[in-house]
């Protein structure tokens, strides 16, 4: 289970690996919609024809609801404005703006929002945003969705960061909704409830909808059965910033393993097909699409999916399994035999493309940094400081590193070995 030496040297001096981090950072957030995420589709393409010129791969179209925000602001009661940002797929509001009362329901816990749901009919919630890779987390979509089972009128939902606005999608597809802005930590301090009553404010935004289409991006290296490992990674992101580890750091290590591992998968048991998604910070959209438009044979003969989101900016490394503990043992022994830590975590986390292929009934990871580190710079994903300063050579290094140990190690399981992957103990 450990990575050939040979294949292990070339990997630790790969240049190109730093460079394609950089790279895609410039390219810009990647939103979905956006010249940026054009850019750095462009990026992928160039990239892997130049480690593999004879496959040109295949583009999946991958229709979506498009969103764009022309507009938002937030006025405070003294008449002040506080900085804000449109969460993806809000809608928008009146001409003149929504107003009403902020009921300030903390981290928005469901027994928060039970213990006031005589209070939030009318008004417009505020939550907290919390640490995403973490275990107990409630997902800012859970709560957007609580605020309108329980009749709020708006949404506001507070960064980490003092001085940054946070970002985010709302989870809505189309249709219904509640308008929803991500803002900052000290502007929700000015929110609070006093003895005079709760806070009002007016939220303004102004939207455009319309039919869009992006792809997936996909690249096969058959290996010598029917069989695949796939390994993935997002490509879009928000427009705060670089994105720079959610998913800048995912996309390189992909790139960096598949022009390691490529001319090799031939003689292996299994296939390689790597996947690059997008509309995947619009509640997974294009993953979903992928999964759902695969047949029961065609869902048995992938192995197991190694997606690949956030995986530096900390030193320490997590493997979410999905409910698939059959998988544990082996994750553990491959990063052992390469010299490496890692934690596995059993709960199914939504938080990424791993999670459709789970629900799917594919053994799936998502490699991740920082898991229950509220130190580590992945607190700041989501928001203006998720840049490419945050980032180490050293841990993108290590992720890719690990990612190729267990993709190689994958690809040459032993059936019976793969066929414990898919129990959930």
């Amino acid at each position: 289970m450990r990575l050939d030496t040979d294949l292990a040297g070339r990997l630790a001096v790969d240049e190109l690996l730093w460079k394609d981090f950089n790279d895609i950072c410039d390219c810009g957030g990647r939103l979905s919609g956006t010249e940026s995420e054009k850019r750095a589709f462009a990026l992928l393409r160039e990239r892997v024809k130049a480690a593999s010129p004879a496959n040109s791969g295949r583009s999946i179209p991958v229709p979506y609801n498009g969103w764009r925000s022309k507009s938002a602001t937030l006025r405070l009661q003294d008449g002040s404005f506080a900085p804000c940002h449109p969460l993806v797929r809000t809608i928008a509001t009146p001409g003149d703006g929504l107003t009403a009362e902020v009921i300030d329901l903390g981290r928005g816990t469901p027994e928060e929002f039970d213990a006031h749901k005589q209070q939030i009919n009318g008004r417009i919630v505020l939550v907290r945003h919390e640490l995403m890779f973490a275990a107990g987390t409630i997902h800012r979509r859970r709560k957007y969705d609580m605020a309108r089972a329980n009749g709020a009128v708006g949404f506001l939902i507070a960064g980490p960061l003092p001085g940054h606005v946070v970002a985010g999608s709302s989870g809505r597809e189309s249709g219904g909704g509640i308008p929803a802005l991500g803002i900052a930590p000290e502007t929700a301090a000015k929110l609070a409830r006093s003895a005079a009553g709760f806070p009002k404010v007016t939220m303004t935004i102004e939207t455009d909808e319309a039919p869009a289409e992006t792809e997936t991006l996909v690249y096969d290296y058959p290996g010598q059965t029917d069989e695949w490992v796939v390994l993935s990674a997002h490509v879009d992101g928000h427009d705060l910033a670089e994105s720079a580890m959610d998913n800048g750091t995912g996309l390189a290590s992909v790139l960096a393993v598949t022009r390691l591992l490529a001319p090799h998968v031939a003689s292996w048991r299994r296939g390689l097909r790597v996947m690059f998604f997008s509309v995947e910070e619009w509640a997974l959209t294009g993953s979903a699409q992928y999964v759902q438009n695969l047949g029961e044979a065609e869902r048995a003969k992938v192995a197991l999916n190694v997606n690949l989101d956030s995986v530096a900016g900390s030193p320490h490394l997590a493997a979410l399994t999905s409910g698939f503990g059959g998988v544990e043992r082996f994750l553990l022994s491959v990063a052992e035999a390469n010299g490496q830590n890692l934690r596995t975590v059993r709960p199914l986390m939504t938080n990424s493309d791993h999670a459709n292929f789970a629900a799917g009934g594919i053994p799936a990871i998502r490699l991740v940094a920082g898991f229950d580190d509220p130190l580590a710079h992945l607190r700041v994903v989501l928001t203006p400081a998720d840049t490419r300063d945050k980032v180490a050579q050293s841990e993108l290094r290590q992720a890719t590193q690990l990612t190729a140990a267990l993709v190689a190690a994958a690809c040459n399981a032993d059936p019976a070995e793969a066929a414990k992957w898919r129990t959930r103990p």
